[in-house]
């Protein structure tokens, strides 16, 4: 399959849709695919982390102050295209057009199905990612990879009765490394429980609230644990941080003053960091999967509007507390709370069970079967039109 991806990078936007195209884009590779990404060039963007994976990256070019300042009656999400819809349309067609595409993967809350059908005479096949459940959406495949009450519901009133749903954690976009460390996590959890029930304390904190993080809640939680140590509190830490943020300096010199306590930008080992974790704190975003796969109880903060409704749900399905919206945290708060859970090691017990429950790390290798079986439906409809009486076994 020839198969191109249109995601975005920023600050604002953060990393989290470019990252889970990447996991996508490595399980197709694997399949034989060859696969390309087109992002536009926004300050924060991951092109030269796709190119190192091994993609070639189109970019688009970065928009003007005068471009944005034409956007201001558009949505937030809207606005993250930095251009018109239209003009991102034009200029992602002059990519594809060049390719005889199998397989377009759109993952960008600005675009809509406008945009979707400007690039149809272009792809045979398209995949939506979204979460939103906000708009009108033209594809073949539909994935939403979160945790909802209502998930086929939300998008009734979006999607064209044809569209092919993959809804809920069973598709999660993980990485290969998840997977094959799920197990090894089962039997920690395991030994970590019988160390709790001993010794009753926790010991690892595991830190990471996405790749960019404007808000800086990050440097909020790593004040909320220094408290804690100055208690007397035994801990250990990794706090994570995104190449794309714009507080890791300021992060890495805070870090420095807190014994047992590492910083890390951009790691390409998450799932052994998080291995070692007793409790993570962390954004309600695509993260939210990675620490199911591996049991990792989570207290989780609202970093922004999208995350919200997942984070309650998964909240109230029990595989992590939910801290509310990060406005609302005060250092003091999130101290409160990891202070709280260091006495429940029976009830992160029981969320880390939970949450590997839900997650079994298989998610992109069913994402990647059903592109291919859809492949193949078109393939054979496409030809049965040009060749009516050919028969197929």
């Amino acid at each position: 399959m020839n198969i191109c991806i249109r995601a975005d990078a920023s600050v604002e936007i953060g990393s989290g849709h470019v990252m889970r195209c990447l996991t996508l884009a490595a399980a197709l590779r694997e399949r034989g695919a060859v696969v390309q990404f087109v992002c536009r060039e926004f300050p924060g963007n991951l092109c030269a982390t796709i190119e190192q994976q091994g993609f070639a990256v189109h970019t688009l070019p970065r928009p003007s102050e005068q471009e944005g300042g034409k956007l201001t009656a558009a949505s937030l999400y809207e606005r993250w295209l930095g251009v018109s819809w239209e003009r991102d349309a034009q200029e992602t067609a002059a990519v594809c057009q060049r390719f005889a595409l199998d397989w377009l993967v759109v993952d960008h809350y600005g675009i809509d199905a406008r945009w979707h059908k400007c690039l149809r005479p272009f792809v045979r096949n398209i995949l939506c990612i979204d979460d939103l459940a906000n708009r009108p959406l033209e594809c073949d495949l539909m994935l939403d990879q979160n945790l909802y009450d209502n998930a086929k519901e939300r998008y009734t009133p979006y999607l064209a009765p044809h569209t092919i749903t993959l809804l809920e954690p069973k598709y999660a976009l993980l990485r290969e490394e998840f997977r094959q460390k799920r197990d090894i996590a089962q039997q920690k959890n395991h030994q970590k429980a019988r160390q709790h029930q001993q010794d009753r304390k926790i010991h690892q904190i595991f830190v990471f609230f996405g790749g960019s993080d404007p808000s800086n809640v990050t440097a909020h939680a790593v004040r909320a644990l220094q408290s804690l140590v100055y208690e007397g509190v035994a801990l250990q830490a990794d706090i994570v941080v995104g190449i794309a943020n714009p507080h890791k300096d300021q992060i890495a010199a805070l870090c420095k003053t807190m014994p047992q306590t590492q910083f890390h930008c951009h790691v390409p080992n998450m799932a052994d960091l998080m291995l070692r974790a007793d409790l993570a704190l962390g954004a309600g975003g695509s993260t939210t999967w990675e620490r199911c796969c591996l049991g990792v109880p989570t207290l989780a903060v609202i970093i922004a509007e999208n995350q919200r409704e997942m984070t309650e749900t998964a909240a109230r399905h029990g595989i992590q507390h939910n801290m509310g919206w990060h406005e609302d945290l005060t250092v003091e708060q999130i101290a409160d709370t990891v202070r709280e859970y260091l006495s429940k090691p029976d009830t992160l017990r029981q969320m880390s069970a939970n949450a590997q429950k839900l997650v079994d790390g298989y998610g992109t290798q069913r994402v990647v079967e059903a592109m291919i079986h859809q492949s193949i439906t078109t393939h054979i409809l496409t030809d049965t039109r040009k060749y009516p009486n050919k028969h197929y076994g």
